[in-house]
């Protein structure tokens, strides 16, 4: 799959283009000359949820809800297939954040589960800057979060976040494991 990191400011300038894992990944900043964090700033990161994910995470979290598995239990319960779990989906906010912050802290974060995902669904996740304060060299920051759902702009989940930040400098990986 093709992964495009993405620049803005105002308009869309394309930065690069890689090919990696199951994963589609787009970067997105307010301010193109400065890589510091600043109140409106947009990090984002698209991907598709697949069945070994959601065994996967079923294994760590002890999750066995048949509306993941099974079919027809899903389509009883009203759901068109089987759904990825929700937190899941969630963990994607801290993964956008972490990636560009190593040794944030992630303090809390709100949620409302507002559509179901289906494996094989491209999600986009969506955090951005509302609030920034300084407090003993570190900075504690405020997030609005979502997710959407196949290029659409049907919100799946959404929220707040807030996390412990040692700085401000974004970090943009050149690889992405």
């Amino acid at each position: 799959m093709w992964i495009n990191v993405v620049l803005l400011s105002g308009e869309t300038m394309l930065a690069k283009t890689f090919v990696l894992r199951h994963l589609l990944v787009s970067r997105c900043f307010s301010s193109v000359t400065s890589k510091t964090l600043k109140v409106g700033d947009v990090l984002r990161e698209a991907r598709v949820f697949s069945s070994e994910d959601v065994k996967g995470y079923a294994e760590v979290s002890n999750d066995w809800n048949p509306l993941h598995f099974d079919q027809e239990s899903a389509r009883k319960a009203g759901f068109e297939n089987c759904l990825v779990h929700g937190m899941l989906v969630s963990s994607m906010f801290p993964r956008i954040i972490s990636t560009h912050f190593p040794g944030a802290v992630y303090v809390s974060q709100t949620l409302h589960f507002r559509s179901p995902v289906y494996i094989g669904d491209d999600i986009l996740g969506i955090v951005q800057a509302t609030t920034l304060r300084e407090t003993k060299n570190k900075y504690i920051v405020k997030f609005s979060t979502k997710c959407i759902k196949n290029h659409s702009e049907l919100v799946v989940l959404d929220g707040e976040a807030t996390a412990i930040l040692p700085n401000l400098e974004m970090l943009q990986p050149s690889h992405l494991e």
